[in-house]
């Protein structure tokens, strides 16, 4: 194979955005064969943009036909495993949009079909491929950063107005996406936490309903993680703030690291701080330091990044940065935030009890109103491609 041919399923924002990069070569390596979505109108605009490429009303049509290699599965949230498991059936390589899906379970048998199948299966946690956050996992996987002791991430500037939340009858509802910004706008953030710092042993979570929108999911929450090792997380995120914030911070027995504006802050102690606190003779001293601030020069590859290393590990071989069996982390973490919320902020021990959250869940699921959309807030958000980049 020289070529990847690719299929597209799901052509809202994000797949129409992925389908045309590849239709306008962006993506060395890889050719876009086939459109798919349940939206006839939407599907005829996208095929009329993009000509030439085949159209499907029905994703098992498209599996059926053997028209393409490889299907990039950009659908809501729920649909995610059972067209990734169907099409990795059938030994099509995929690679899912982000979150792995709604409820582990459903994840866990979409990861043994890519594990029965021996395809290539990625996920679309496309800030993996920013510079700064790989710079900060090498700096705390190496060791440089000492003990990890915590981590603090104020990532408040996924703001969203109404007239977003109106766009669609299965966004912001538990029936259509199943959940709120935990669910799609911070997964990047809550899988780079535990990509970078180490998954929680458990955690405690107040998740506010409808806060600063008319919605009946999430649109603020705050969670408070803990470590086996001792060390701690707090995550705070938000759809409801402007201008918001986007600030990591991560300490360690080494010094510290900040993440903001576009640069990697960096303390170097010169002496472990636990060495330091029981051998100083002062009751207020200080620890001496070096410090460095980084601003990359490597560009931030993003979605490009991803879609080129897919088509490289299906023609090469190529290490994915983002190997869909890992999305299921990011999901134990907002699962066991849900759980906690839904029952007064009780601990939930890491990974969360399958069974008992999708019970929880469906109990949302069947309260969940049927949304009606107002013909001018529906269509595509041609902007949208800005929205998709690590804000700062």
């Amino acid at each position: 194979m020289d070529t990847v041919r690719a299929a597209v399923i799901g052509v809202g924002n994000i797949g129409y955005f992925h389908a045309k990069n590849i239709f306008e070569n962006k993506v060395p390596g890889m050719t876009l064969a086939a459109l798919c979505d349940i939206d006839e109108e939407k599907l005829v605009k996208a095929g009329v943009e993009l000509p030439g490429v085949l159209t499907y009303c029905d994703y098992r049509e498209l599996l059926t036909a053997h028209v393409a290699d490889a299907v990039i599965i950009a659908t809501p949230h729920y649909l995610h495993p059972p067209i990734a498991t169907g099409a990795l059936d059938l030994r099509y390589h995929v690679l899912i949009e982000k979150p792995a899906g709604v409820y582990a379970g459903a994840v866990r048998e979409m990861i043994s079909a890519a594990e029965r199948s021996g395809r290539v299966f990625g996920i679309m946690f496309n800030q993996r491929k920013n510079p700064l956050f790989r710079l900060a996992r090498e700096i705390v996987k190496s060791g440089r950063l000492g003990e990890p002791k915590r981590l603090c991430w104020i990532i408040t500037n996924w703001y969203r107005t109404q007239h977003y939340y109106n766009s669609s009858s299965w966004r912001a509802t538990w029936r259509g996406e199943g959940g709120g910004v935990l669910l799609n706008q911070a997964p990047h953030n809550l899988d780079l936490l535990q990509w970078i710092f180490g998954m929680p042993s458990a955690l405690r979570a107040d998740c506010r309903v409808g806060r600063h929108h008319n919605i009946e999911v999430e649109d603020e929450a705050a969670i408070y993680c803990e470590y086996d090792s001792g060390a701690s997380a707090v995550f705070i995120t938000s759809t409801g703030e402007f201008p918001g914030t986007n600030r990591l911070e991560i300490s360690g027995d080494l010094g510290k690291l900040v993440l903001e504006e576009g640069r990697l802050k960096w303390w170097r102690l010169r002496v472990p701080e636990r060495e330091f606190c029981f051998a100083s003779d002062k009751d207020f001293d200080k620890i001496p330091f070096d410090y460095e601030e980084v601003v990359p020069e490597e560009k931030d590859t993003g979605h490009l990044g991803i879609l080129a290393e897919f088509a490289g590990a299906i023609l090469n071989g190529t290490e994915l940065t983002a190997p869909g069996e890992e999305g299921i982390n990011q999901l134990f973490i907002s699962n066991a935030a849900y759980l906690s919320s839904w029952q007064g902020g009780r601990r939930v021990a890491l990974p969360p009890d399958d069974d008992e959250f999708y019970a929880e869940l469906r109990k949302h699921i069947s309260r969940s109103a049927q949304k009606k959309i107002d013909a001018n807030t529906a269509g595509r958000d041609e902007l949208c491609p800005e929205r998709w980049q690590t804000n700062w």
